[in-house]
């Protein structure tokens, strides 16, 4: 079975845009922190805020990964199904009398 006529459906991403989605990453998380640090306001505001920030983070990150897990997922019950497909398409000769 040939593989060549089905696409690649792999999303290629560069290094630059995975240097680029850390540096965002780490300056918005870097001015976060600043502008909690030098807020005119209590302690346990700052506290509060911090705490929020990170399950904001945490959240989603875990998100994120929830998508990707159910994108993989997809894809790959996509190829397989695509296979049986192509398997199928491959043994069928309609030209062969029924008996």
């Amino acid at each position: 079975m040939s593989n060549t006529s089905s696409p690649n459906t792999t999303p290629a991403t560069t290094a630059a845009f995975h240097t680029q989605a850390m540096l965002s990453f780490g300056v918005s998380l870097g001015a976060v922190v600043v502008g909690t640090v030098y807020l005119p306001v209590d302690g346990w505001v700052k506290a509060f805020l911090a705490i929020a920030v990170l399950y904001a983070i945490t959240s989603a990150f875990t998100l994120a990964k929830c998508v990707r897990d159910r994108q993989d997922s997809l894809t790959v019950v996509n190829r397989v199904d695509q296979a049986r497909m192509e398997k199928l398409l491959a043994e069928h000769d309609p030209f062969r009398s029924v008996a």
